[in-house]
């Protein structure tokens, strides 16, 4: 069923809809759009097919035909989320997938890998990359393994990746998923505004990685522990052989290596 562009506008909270069957990355079609002062905001860009997807660090995000990729720009100024809590940005948008996608796989365990990402039962099922700007707009870009097939992925990504579709045998309308997501994640913007401490406490219910030996990328050295869970502010909790280190950015490894600079 084609994108319905009129019924996301009339029941979510998006000022503008764009979409598009083929984008290079939605986050820069985004990033591009926060320079005209004259753009409604919050402004939804949809594509069906990213050629040049990113992930975090230097990632590839794999948009086979099918899936769901979408880019919300915001202004964070506006809506008083300070740059300080901007990790939790990141955290609702994986919440509110989860949120989402749980009740499409009852039955299967459907969480959060800090800081980010969603999986299901060992698998990754969506990405999310949130980038903050210099003047106060703030891009929250999410790709969902929607209604394609792993047969199609890279092989590379056959053994780690999720889709909705292989694990219901179900086409999912994109629609109706993009409304439940936004609605979510409208909540969970207000939360990080009113009450953030509560946006980390759920992202720590959600956390997979908990009691799991991980290896955290940081400023060029790799710190290694056991993840004991995710803190009231977004940060990944990680108990180290020097004791409790607060992770507030980094990218998280599988397997425990050695502290190295």
């Amino acid at each position: 069923m084609p994108l319905q562009t009129a019924e996301i506008l009339r029941r979510t909270f998006v000022a503008d809809v764009e979409h598009h069957v083929t984008l290079g990355s939605t986050n820069d079609l985004a990033k591009q759009y926060a320079a005209d002062r004259r753009q409604p905001l919050p402004l939804l860009i949809v594509a069906d097919e990213q050629t040049a997807g990113r992930g975090r660090a230097a990632n590839r995000w794999w948009t086979g035909r099918g899936s769901l990729a979408f880019s919300l720009l915001l202004s964070a100024t506006a809506l008083g989320i300070p740059r300080s809590r901007s990790p939790l940005v990141a955290l609702a948008a994986a919440l509110a997938v989860v949120e989402t996608a749980a009740p499409r796989l009852a039955g299967r365990t459907v969480g959060l890998h800090w800081p980010n990402d969603v999986y299901v039962e060992g698998r990754k099922l969506a990405g999310v990359l949130v980038e903050l700007l210099a003047d106060g707009h703030c891009v929250v870009g999410i790709g969902v393994n929607t209604n394609h097939s792993l047969d199609d992925a890279p092989p590379e990504l056959q053994s780690s990746a999720a889709t909705l579709s292989d694990l219901t045998g179900t086409h999912h309308d994109h629609t109706d998923f993009l409304i439940d997501v936004l609605a979510r994640l409208d909540g969970l913007l207000h939360q990080i505004v009113n009450h953030p401490a509560d946006i980390g406490r759920h992202a720590d219910r959600m956390c997979l990685q908990r009691g799991q030996a991980l290896t955290v990328a940081i400023a060029g050295r790799n710190v290694d522990g056991q993840c004991i869970g995710i803190g009231d502010d977004g940060c990944l909790l990680l108990d180290t052989t020097g004791g409790l280190r607060r992770i507030v950015s980094g990218v998280v490894r599988r397997g425990s290596q050695r502290e190295t600079t």
